[in-house]
């Protein structure tokens, strides 16, 4: 890098630095100080939040994702941020859960492909084998050219293969949730990706939120993405989370990563759109569809995002999937419903138009 260049990116990482020290400590040293929850409504300068009807929970004002500021600019904001949100809502590995039942009311669903996420997928799942007070189930996807992975799976997980159409198919997000809530026995689906750790109380508050009337909901507040060293300690060794600071604190992150939806409402919106091949788009799009039902925005609970390599096609410029979600969303919602319920999604044999 030339020198004009590094000495331009220290001065903005010490202007960056004066500016978290003057105007953001002092807001979160109040919000981490306060005896209730008053972490939640941490954001970014420039940010508006909306607070919930019954007041637990904060909707994001703004459109896409983005990084809180602060914890980047001073790390040990982000590590205390963790720690308080984490011990108001721990995460339990469990090998087995404690509610396991032939008769559950939500079904999470994880697609999956490759044996490079494996680690990620194996503690995602005790995770959610530690939920408590919630009669639950789990269905894992795999979408690949042979069974990589079912005997290296927890007994209690259910367990789908989808062969490849085409070996050269990148993943289909969207065609291994669609598969997994037609085979769902539960009222519930949470739609949930292989590298996201749950807190103890996941399905119970979203259990809550259903026993209040509501058709699709999003509970994440905070999403904590852990460096590649610090995955790996807490895969290989079972340390703890909060040992070290995360990498990245993420809001707003409302189709993407995990939510919840009625079963019914999910195939009445024509579930997910399988055109969307490869990465990105898909939930967006869907996430478009689901503003049609009673839905519950505002977020309270905390995820840990486990790291993993860049999925392919994920950092290519311009690539199709961009494309299609804004020709897809142009269209409006009503008549993107109409045709994709015609479509009869889930075909275990192939993905819509392969």
């Amino acid at each position: 890098m030339p020198y004009g260049n590094v000495f331009s990116k220290k001065y903005r990482d010490l202007r960056n630095l004066a500016g978290v020290l003057v105007k953001d400590c002092h807001r979160y040293e109040e919000a981490l100080s306060d005896t209730d929850e008053g972490y939640l409504a941490l954001c970014n300068r420039d940010e508006r939040l909306e607070v919930a009807p019954n007041g637990k929970g904060y909707r994001c004002v703004w459109n896409w994702t983005s990084d809180l500021h602060a914890p980047k600019c001073l790390p040990r904001l982000g590590k205390r941020l963790m720690k308080r949100a984490l011990e108001n809502h721990p995460i339990c590995r469990a090998t087995i859960p404690q509610n396991q039942s032939d008769d559950p009311d939500i079904s999470f669903i994880i697609g999956h492909r490759g044996i490079d996420r494996l680690p990620n997928l194996l503690v995602t799942l005790e995770s959610i084998a530690g939920q408590k007070d919630a009669r639950f189930e789990c269905i894992v996807i795999e979408q690949s050219e042979t069974e990589l992975i079912r005997n290296r799976l927890p007994s209690w997980v259910r367990y789908i293969h989808t062969l490849l159409p085409d070996e050269n198919m990148p993943y289909c997000r969207a065609w291994a949730f669609n598969v997994g809530a037609k085979a769902a026995l539960g009222q519930t689906l949470v739609l949930h990706d292989n590298d996201m750790m749950v807190p103890f109380d996941y399905a119970k508050e979203i259990s809550e939120r259903v026993n209040e009337g509501y058709e699709a909901i999003n509970l994440k507040r905070f999403i904590f993405y852990l460096s590649q060293g610090h995955s790996v300690e807490v895969v290989s060794n079972h340390r703890l989370i909060e040992q070290r600071a995360p990498e990245v604190i993420v809001q707003n992150l409302e189709a993407g990563g995990s939510v919840a939806i009625n079963r019914d409402s999910f195939f009445r919106l024509g579930g997910f759109d399988e055109s969307f091949v490869g990465w990105g788009g898909e939930d967006n799009e869907f996430w478009e569809r689901v503003q049609t039902l009673k839905t519950w925005p505002y977020g309270y609970l905390p995820i840990v995002h486990l790291w993993h390599a860049p999925q392919s096609g994920k950092l290519q410029h311009g690539r199709s999937t961009i494309s299609l979600y804004e020709t897809r969303s142009a269209i409006p919602a009503a008549e993107r419903v109409a045709e994709l319920t015609a479509r009869n999604p889930g075909n275990l044999h192939a993905p819509f138009g392969r």
